[in-house]
């Protein structure tokens, strides 16, 4: 890899000493990576990150491993498995590593095994796509003042949080399929990292704004960043941006 390539250990805690580490490939700022640290913690994996720099996205030899040139892509020794793409690694740790649901983030039966999958298609195709492009003329879109782009989807980001929070307050459950956390809420945690910390996606007001006109939103929010598996990426993807 090139000399700009940065190699961290990850935080899983790696009980089971018999997996050989799997290898991440991240970025210290994009959120996508750290979803799937947030389940190689959950699920306890040891592994070891590697934190790559954009032009070396799309080049080999890191386009034979991710034909798409992003990030985040895994390679599993234990399996010889290598995939990209975060909702099919997600996928792939659970049912690989958690053949039983021990961790309980996945429904294994009934309705609530087919809306985990709805709302895991709405975080890859709606808010990671909606938020990134914001990112993108906010972050590092030469030209500045493009104010149809922000306002195109900075109204998106506000869309997709009002569906989030109207389900809950029609639902009243605690979690978007039930009583139970499962996967694709905690896939939309790291996104939600744009809008809390520096620099500040939708401006350093829009916490108290979402507290107030998406309250239901905000409490689900805020117990998914309780999670031990989240507290352990969050701090990790704050260490990466700060070095």
């Amino acid at each position: 890899m090139s000399d700009k390539v940065e190699k961290v250990m990850g935080t899983g805690t790696g009980s089971d000493t018999g997996k050989k580490p799997i290898k991440l490939y991240s970025h210290a700022g994009g959120p996508n990576p750290w979803k799937v640290a947030i389940f190689l913690n959950e699920l306890e994996l040891p592994y070891e990150t590697e934190l790559m720099q954009f032009p070396d996205l799309k080049k080999d030899p890191f386009e034979k491993l991710n034909p798409n040139g992003r990030v985040p892509a895994i390679e599993d020794p234990n399996t010889g498995m290598t995939l990209w793409e975060s909702g099919a690694i997600i996928e792939y740790l659970l049912e690989t590593y958690d053949p039983k649901n021990k961790t309980g983030l996945r429904y294994t039966e009934g309705a609530a095994k087919w809306e985990q999958k709805c709302w895991a298609e709405l975080q890859m195709s709606g808010q990671g796509p909606y938020f990134g492009q914001r990112a993108w003329f906010v972050l590092y879109h030469p030209e500045k003042n493009l104010t149809s782009c922000l306002d195109r989807y900075g109204n998106e980001i506000k869309r997709v949080m009002g569906v989030i929070d109207s389900h809950l307050k029609k639902s009243g459950r605690p979690y978007l399929c039930g009583d139970q956390c499962s996967y694709a809420d905690v896939m939309f945690v790291p996104w939600h990292w744009l809008l809390t910390q520096k620099p500040y996606l939708m401006g350093e007001d829009f916490v108290s704004e979402w507290q107030k006109e998406y309250p239901t939103c905000w409490e689900w929010a805020q117990k998914l960043e309780q999670r031990p598996g989240v507290k352990t990426a969050r701090e990790a993807r704050s260490k990466a941006m700060s070095g």
